[in-house]
């Protein structure tokens, strides 16, 4: 069960897109991962984190483009989600989580994936171009992450690693569509956003150990097994700390810290409380990085709001 849905393999069945969609729509949209947007979440965060404090001090953030960000993040997600469905077939096939899906299950071809995916980064490209020409390079460079994201838990125990590069190009993305640059508390965001992944990730990869074994594919819960509650004290710590020396380089108000310190204190949460042989309780664990990324955006928000503001 999931949210009070049941379950074929990890693909809610009778969820929004059963219910409302056309039939023929249902497996693109499933293949998307509509129907589970936290993967959309973690990659849009970053990125409204850096539009909201690289703005004006004492103004709203550019509501056009967190809006363009929303939509860039649903469509890019969803291409990511179609090249990795594509790539690991054969592997999703022999696992019992994974079989249901739209490829492996033969609801979509891979022939028809390959088209989806040229319409979905077509449509990337229609909402990239409505940035400025440095955010558009920036924007067209992910593309060497995304495409060579599902082929590392091949070659390397640290997959992590790769998308967390990957999932966090938003935090570069975001401050160069206000700023036209490049600034210091973008990469620091950058650099905390790969922390952060890290930590969330590897609690994701702890749900799919066994059948990692078994397939021979690599991730960090297998590199690290019990050592894995000691690195998320860590990683998450450094994330923390980065993200925070990102705002505060931002020139944040006051509003900023209180709504900051409750976001950290949900990361020790997850550190403190997280059971690794569970795989519900990790991906509830999982699933709860959204309320940090939105304590976290309120905090910026704040910040930026409450800039030069005396407390």
């Amino acid at each position: 069960m999931a949210n009070g849905k049941p379950l074929v393999g990890d693909m809610p069945v009778g969820g929004w897109i059963d219910r409302l969609a056309p039939a023929q729509m249902r497996p693109y949209l499933k293949l998307m991962r509509l129907d589970r947007p936290i993967g959309t979440w973690l990659l849009l965060l970053p990125g409204l984190w850096s539009i909201t404090l690289a703005g004006t001090a004492g103004t709203w953030p550019d509501l056009w483009l967190m809006a363009l960000f929303c939509v860039g993040a649903v469509v890019m997600r969803g291409a990511g989600c179609t090249v990795n469905d594509i790539a690991d077939r054969d592997f999703d096939g022999r696992v019992a989580r994974t079989a249901g899906r739209p490829i492996p299950s033969g609801d979509v071809s891979v022939r028809q994936a390959v088209l989806f995916l040229c319409l979905q980064l077509l449509t990337g490209l229609l909402i990239l171009v409505q940035l400025n020409g440095t955010a558009i390079a920036l924007g067209a460079g992910s593309l060497l992450l995304v495409g060579a994201y599902p082929f590392m838990k091949r070659v390397t125990y640290w997959p992590q690693v790769w998308l967390g590069l990957t999932f966090n190009w938003g935090a570069l993305l975001g401050w160069v569509a206000v700023t036209g640059e490049l600034s210091l508390p973008a990469v620091l965001m950058y650099v905390g956003g790969l922390f952060w992944t890290l930590g969330y990730d590897t609690i994701y990869a702890h749900q799919d150990k066994e059948d990692d074994v078994l397939i021979g594919v690599k991730s960090s819960a297998l590199a690290l097994g019990g050592r894995t509650v000691p690195f998320l004290f860590v990683v998450y710590g450094l994330a923390a700390a980065l993200f925070v020396l990102a705002a505060w380089q931002a020139g944040v108000g006051w509003a900023f810290w209180p709504l900051a310190a409750a976001a950290c204190l949900h990361l020790l949460w997850q550190a403190v409380d997280v059971d690794i042989d569970d795989g519900a309780d990790c991906l509830a664990k999982f699933k709860s990085n959204r309320v940090f990324g939105w304590l976290f955006l309120a905090a910026a928000i704040g910040g930026r709001l409450t800039a030069g503001i005396p407390a």
